[in-house]
């Protein structure tokens, strides 16, 4: 179920932040209830995935020992486990609204093809799993019934795209000449095109989150412009990034990364720091 990736699903928390509800009970309440459909959603996902992938993951290096992949845990157990998982946050999700359940659904429906058929298809691979974090993002915003910011969603998904490309990028390194019989869709993938969409990517979402802080929306919005001040930590966090996938040949797990890297964790908790301050003193 990897609950060290249910990192991912605080972005379901956004619309909250940014919203300044936080200090809103009830709120609150909604989005953490949408945050443990969304755990239980991606956990399900998860254990499809290592069902289906566990013949090629006993061929790799690092995925090898994923419960299933090392006979740890049966595919016929896992099955049923994502099964009751899936239906569990069906039933909770429909509680939460209608529209929160389309989201969740779609979440879900999302990642299914993604796991059986468009990992398999080159640049749409990496564009569906940053459609999945913007999902998450929506689904925050819906659940709490509060305008979804377009700034919000375009800086989410140029983010993610960001950090899949880092990570294809980190799987061709790693497996080398072995890559495409590790995921198909790697044979259409080299280290100079993915470093080519890097480029494009990572200027294009400091711009973006830029322009953001900026537009008068936000200005009118938090009152000020001081969300500017929150620019250098989020410029820092993409370089320190840059730097770990092509200096120390990450990249493959960025959850792991925001997790374990001093220098990137404290960029994000400056990040934090700042936008708290500016949205709520």
């Amino acid at each position: 179920m990897r609950p060290a990736q249910w990192v991912k699903n605080l972005l379901v928390l956004a619309g909250l932040v940014f919203a300044e509800k936080i200090g809103d009970l009830h709120l609150s309440w909604l989005a953490l209830q949408a945050f443990l459909v969304f755990c239980m959603l991606s956990s399900a996902v998860y254990l499809i995935n290592d069902v289906l992938d566990r013949e090629r993951d006993r061929e790799h290096p690092l995925k090898k020992e994923r419960p299933v992949a090392s006979g740890k845990l049966s595919p016929g157990l896992c099955t049923i486990t994502a099964m009751i998982l899936a239906l569990a946050a069906a039933a909770w999700a429909m509680r939460l609204g209608w529209q929160f359940s389309i989201v969740g659904v779609s979440y879900l429906v999302l990642n299914i093809l993604f796991t059986v058929k468009l990992k398999h298809v080159v640049i749409v691979d990496v564009m569906t799993i940053a459609l999945g974090f913007l999902l998450r993002v929506l689904a925050g915003t819906v659940v709490i019934n509060v305008e979804t910011s377009h700034w919000i969603l375009i800086c989410t998904f140029l983010l993610s795209l960001f950090l899949a490309f880092g990570k294809r990028r980190h799987e061709l390194i790693l497996l080398e000449s072995e890559a495409s019989t590790h995921r198909d869709v790697l044979v259409h993938y080299s280290p100079y095109f993915l470093d080519q969409m890097i480029s494009v990517v990572t200027p294009s979402t400091l711009i973006c989150y830029t322009l953001y802080t900026l537009s008068g929306d936000t200005v009118a919005h938090v009152g000020s412009r001081n969300l500017l001040f929150s620019v250098p930590f989020v410029m820092y966090g993409i370089f320190r990034y840059l730097y770990l996938i092509h200096e120390r040949k990450g990249g493959g797990d960025p959850t792991h990364l925001l997790l374990t890297d001093l220098s990137l964790l404290g960029a994000i908790v400056c990040w934090l720091a700042v936008v708290g301050i500016v949205l709520y003193l």
